[in-house]
């Protein structure tokens, strides 16, 4: 492959380096993304897209099981694995070359390749030497472990666990964030016995403590065992199974341990360091506009510190972009980036917890209401409980809006635009909501935040 260079170079084709590959290119950039795997990355193959469709097939079964409480007379046989993951990769291919018919209509140029920062405008890919009047770094993240934990056998990270030609008769979850109660879900849903282990006290620790317990008492009416506030010791495995020791020295037996405690950056071994871009713990250093220590070198996702998430590598890669051509793009803090956790019941949230805003403002400056979903007339058809909760500053803006229940996820829309344009409960009161839909649960929250609740005392 010949030397060549371009305005953009950019080292990594997930979710954040070909959404900087896309605006780019918009904005009349020549553009090349160096990918050693396939674009789209981790997202696209091995976490978003894929392990979302196993959480549609786990509520088809769920579904399945529970027909005769809807009228309908149908019969759960089992779990077709290899079904499911026709199901599960045909769609994966399909956004697959999607992606890569894109690409190519905007004119980026795609080159295969582990590829090696060696100054602020040159990357090396084999022999060759690719050039950029500017280089965004965009080589995602990897599955963690703790330390003296290794992957292997029947300790296994979500990417072997979407790979597996089988469902468990019994596994542990290692860790009660997102990816752990998802899988969790997943797996219950298709009939195994689930226990996670986690740490911190609560389920999903960085939510709202409301949606934390709600969840709790969700999975444990499932039928999903946690185990909480103990920290893992050790694990011993065999051709029959693996057996878990806690540091209050009990024990937990299954066939598979799932090893999710998180996700660290792949910045190892990619000349980053070498060519004098500053890390921090794994993470690349920049500020505020995402710029690294070495001028005109950028990054972003989830090498980035802060939330792993592919929607937040989007905004960064067209942040960039942006910011690159000049067009002071406005900064989205991490907080105010919509988060949905995809088990059953979803979990949705954006902007602060209760808990933070008394941090920032004080007790007497912050007002929440809680709005159960027993009062929405869509969340009884779809048979599922929970809540909308809404945090705003007393007498000011909404500050963060969380929820828990069946699709809650699709409520975060509008939950962020409310709380990135700082409107004010009595602003957005007035606009209600299509009925009878799960939306109008934020709605009967404006309205009670505003003084006057419409379903609620």
């Amino acid at each position: 492959m010949p030397d060549q260079s371009f305005d953009l170079v950019i080292l990594g084709g997930g979710s954040g380096g070909y959404a900087a590959a896309l605006r780019a290119a918009e904005l009349g950039k020549s553009v090349a993304v160096i990918e050693k795997d396939k674009v789209g990355g981790t997202c696209l193959h091995r976490g978003c897209i894929p392990t979302k469709a196993l959480l549609h097939a786990a509520e088809v079964a769920d579904t399945a099981k529970d027909s005769a409480h809807y009228g309908i007379r149908a019969s759960f046989d089992s779990v077709d694995i290899a079904g499911v993951t026709a199901y599960r990769t045909g769609i994966v291919a399909k956004k697959f070359k999607g992606l890569q018919s894109l690409l190519k209509a905007r004119g980026v140029t795609t080159i295969d390749g582990a590829g090696t920062l060696t100054s602020a405008t040159t990357v090396r890919v084999g022999d060759s030497t690719i050039t950029g009047k500017h280089v965004v770094l965009a080589t995602g993240s990897y599955s963690r472990s703790l330390p003296g934990l290794e992957l292997g056998g029947r300790v296994i990270a979500s990417e072997q666990a979407l790979d597996l030609d089988y469902v468990p008769k019994k596994v542990l979850v290692l860790g009660g964030g997102v990816i752990g109660v998802e899988f969790a879900s997943v797996w219950r849903s298709f009939g195994a016995e689930v226990t996670i282990i986690e740490a911190l006290p609560h389920l999903i620790p960085n939510e709202e403590e409301v949606l934390s317990k709600s969840l709790e008492r969700a999975f444990r009416k499932r039928g999903i065992q946690y185990s909480l506030g103990v920290r893992f010791q050790s694990v011993t495995q065999d051709d029959s199974g693996v057996v878990v020791t806690l540091e209050d020295g009990r024990t937990f037996d299954a066939e598979l341990l799932l090893v999710a405690v998180g996700r660290g950056p792949s910045t190892a071994g990619n000349g980053f360091e070498e060519a004098g871009v500053q890390l921090d713990r794994g993470f690349v250093k920049v500020d505020d506009r995402l710029q690294t220590t070495l001028p005109g070198v950028y990054a972003v996702g989830d090498i980035v510190f802060g939330l792993q998430l592919a929607h937040r590598s989007f905004q960064q890669g067209i942040f960039v972009s942006e910011e690159i051509e000049g067009l002071d793009p406005a900064i989205v803090s991490d907080v105010n980036v919509p988060r949905i956790t995809y088990c059953e019941p979803e979990v949705m949230s954006v902007g602060l917890t209760e808990a933070k805003a008394v941090e920032q403002l004080g007790r007497d400056a912050v007002v929440a209401y809680d709005y159960s979903l027993a009062g929405n007339a869509k969340s009884e058809i779809l048979d599922t409980s929970g809540s909308i909760k809404v945090v705003r500053a007393k007498d000011g803006p909404v500050l963060g809006v969380h929820g828990i229940g069946t699709r809650v996820g699709e409520l975060v829309g509008e939950a962020q635009l409310v709380v990135n344009w700082e409107a004010y409960p009595e602003d957005v009161a007035p606009y209600l909501h299509g009925h009878p839909t799960q939306y109008e649960a934020l709605g009967e929250a404006f309205l009670a935040l505003a003084g006057k609740p419409l379903h609620a005392l």
